[in-house]
């Protein structure tokens, strides 16, 4: 890289992540594993270690009622009654995650700071270093929990009140100390960043180091039923049978075709069946009731409602040619999100500063951003992942590539946090 103003530390940052590797680590046959469920003991240790980190250089630290932590920067200079600018991710993983999804944004967020503290300049902002509650969604809540607070799309009562396996949010929060005080308000922040490996190959086949997201795939998903008539395989015959898994199995094939219908045009359209449950569920009884969950994401909504449709008239037409009952839920839905240009021109600046290409891409998976860009203006930058492995041990970024993703992170935000614009957050585009 030619031109950075502020020069990273590449080893200080491969530090941080390989000691946070450590929290909930599991052992793998290749690559390097980790679980970090929110509310447990990994994912408290991953906390204190990153609070420790984030005092160590001089931040202010801060817990809110949902146990997302901030460090916020004020360095002697800048005007600490302007919005500030925000950077971070999230410290959970899914069971048995890698180990740069969600921590290699904490880090180079705070990697960022301590370059720009070595350069020995003075942003006239504030930047806060953010680490979100519960973004996977393994516990608590279907995902992105406590950047939906901070955005103001959850009450923070609501929140803590979830439950999993019989424990709320607010009493895992306590076990583990990090149920804080009030609510930290993405509204208030000027912009927000989020550096995040990209889950997919694009940027690998490509051979660019540096993607920056345009807008952010909605997601939708469905849960529901269809319900048979249980009854002894070998008494029933053919024609007298409702089986619920044998209908499922045509539901399942119409999804999966729609999407392939839709991804011809857009190329951007997935949806997955990703969850059976077959009761009784046992070999010599015919299957009575299967409950299912549906994925389906796409950067345009029209074409995820098109596929709900599809999936309701699929089920209507189940009954009549099976003659079984069938229920679906919408239980989460979350609209397609188009990042902030002032974003977008930031990162891609700070490419061109640094002699690193950068190409347009969109992200399929669901990330803290696409909450946060509901309160403010909002940029996410993806960093490759080799061979597009995630939520696994083969996850893998290359140190190179986690160090100059990093210091395009850190120009742009030290452009956002020089930004002269006065414009309150809520008046962002």
């Amino acid at each position: 890289m030619t031109g950075s103003r502020f020069p990273i530390d590449g080893d200080r940052l491969r530090r941080d992540i390989e000691d946070n590797a450590q929290f909930g680590a599991v052992p793998t046959d290749e690559g390097r594993g980790r679980t970090v469920l929110p509310g447990t003991k990994p994912n408290q240790r991953a906390r204190e270690h990153l609070v420790d980190r984030m005092i160590v250089a001089g931040l202010d630290v801060t817990v809110d009622a949902v146990g997302n932590v901030a460090g916020t920067w004020r360095p002697d200079g800048c005007d600490p009654s302007a919005a500030p600018v925000a950077v971070g991710s999230h410290l959970d993983s899914v069971p048995s995650g890698g180990i740069f999804d969600g921590p290699l944004g904490v880090y180079a967020g705070l990697e960022a700071v301590r370059a720009m503290q070595d350069a020995g300049t003075t942003p006239t902002r504030p930047i806060q270093v953010v680490s979100f509650t519960g973004e996977e969604g393994t516990r608590f809540s279907d995902g992105v929990l406590g950047s939906s607070v901070a955005a103001g799309l959850t009450e923070t009562e609501t929140a803590l009140e979830r439950t999993d396996d019989g424990e709320t949010l607010r009493d895992a929060l306590l076990e583990i100390g990090f149920q804080g005080e009030g609510r930290l308000d993405a509204g208030d922040w000027h912009a927000w960043l989020e550096l995040h490996v990209e889950q997919t190959d694009r940027l690998e086949e490509m051979g660019v180091t540096a993607g920056v997201v345009t807008t952010i795939a909605g997601t939708t998903r469905l849960h529901g039923t269809i319900e048979g008539e249980a009854d002894h395989t070998g008494t029933t015959s053919m024609a007298d049978r409702t089986d619920a898994l044998a209908a499922a199995s045509e539901f399942v094939l119409a999804v999966e075709q729609a999407a392939r219908t839709e991804a011809e045009r857009t190329d951007t359209t997935v949806a997955t069946v990703g969850e059976l449950s077959v009761d009784p569920g046992v070999v010599n009884v015919v299957p009575g009731e299967v409950e299912f969950s549906i994925d389906i994401r796409d950067v345009e909504k029209p074409v995820i409602d098109r596929l709900v449709t599809h999936a309701e008239e699929t089920l209507q037409a189940l009954e009549t040619d099976r003659g079984v009952e069938t229920t679906l839920d919408r239980s989460y839905d979350v609209p397609p999100v188009d990042m902030a240009p002032t974003c977008r021109t930031a990162l891609h600046e700070a490419g061109r500063s640094l002699d690193v290409e950068t190409v347009d891409v969109h992200s399929g998976a669901g990330h803290d951003t696409m909450q946060v860009a509901t309160a403010t203006d909002a940029g996410l930058l993806f960093a490759p992942s080799r061979g597009g492995h995630s939520h696994n041990p083969l996850e893998w970024t290359d140190w190179h590539d986690c160090a100059v993703t990093t210091s395009l992170l850190t120009e742009a935000l030290s452009t956002l946090a020089n930004s002269e614009d006065t414009a309150h957050p809520s008046q962002h585009s």
